[in-house]
């Protein structure tokens, strides 16, 4: 059994700042990608950032040059920094995790519950 629990959502000023985290615990071998996906009422869910094991980085259009993504593999735990806030990046935040839990096993999808980030004046 594998959760993921995100922190760290909120409201802030257009131009703030927030920091968002996600923890994987659980039975787990091995962490693969993690990354981090955001979604607004009646739209699907975007990437907004992924993160491999090797540390290779993937940004979307609009939050490149603003959101930084991170991971501390002795946590478990991908960060994900955003800075310069616009309000259209108020949306429900989820993070994602490719996890083997034994080793004879291939990768799951793992997704947080996720967090509001509401960014207004």
């Amino acid at each position: 059994q594998v959760q993921l629990v995100e922190s760290g959502g909120g409201l802030v000023q257009p131009g703030g700042s927030l920091s968002l985290s996600c923890r994987a615990s659980g039975t787990i071998f091995r962490i693969n990608d993690m990354g981090w996906y955001r979604q607004v009422p009646g739209k699907g869910r975007d990437l907004v950032a992924t993160i491999s094991s090797g540390g290779s980085i993937n940004y979307a259009d609009p939050v490149k040059g603003r959101f930084t993504i991170s991971r501390d593999d002795a946590r478990n735990t991908v960060y994900l920094q955003m800075n310069s806030l616009k309000p259209e990046d108020s949306a429900v935040y989820y993070c994602n995790a490719q996890i083997v839990s034994f080793f004879w096993q291939n990768a799951r999808t793992y997704w947080g519950q996720g967090t509001q980030v509401a960014v207004s004046s």
